[in-house]
């Protein structure tokens, strides 16, 4: 199963994330099927990128959002109207 989830990156104390369709198996930081976002929560203000077409070719597909990242993409998606 696919899931569109977060993959920490950055150093301590100062985390980085991508966005990232990756196998449920795989681990957290580990291999991924693409990059589909961002988001930096240390910025000011947080930084929140999505890529729209390939995150909802991603949920058409049957791939399952995290609940952090389904509230991120709710909170993007209602900033950039």
């Amino acid at each position: 199963m696919v899931k569109i989830r977060l993959a920490r990156h950055g150093a301590k104390k100062r985390p980085y994330y991508k966005i990232v369709a990756a196998d449920s198996r795989c681990p957290r930081d580990g291999k991924f099927i693409e990059q589909v976002g961002r988001y930096n929560p240390c910025s000011d203000p947080k930084l929140i990128e999505f890529n729209v077409e390939a995150t909802d070719k991603w949920i058409a597909q049957g791939a399952q959002m995290t609940d952090v990242v389904a509230s991120l993409y709710e909170n993007y998606k209602k900033d950039a109207k």
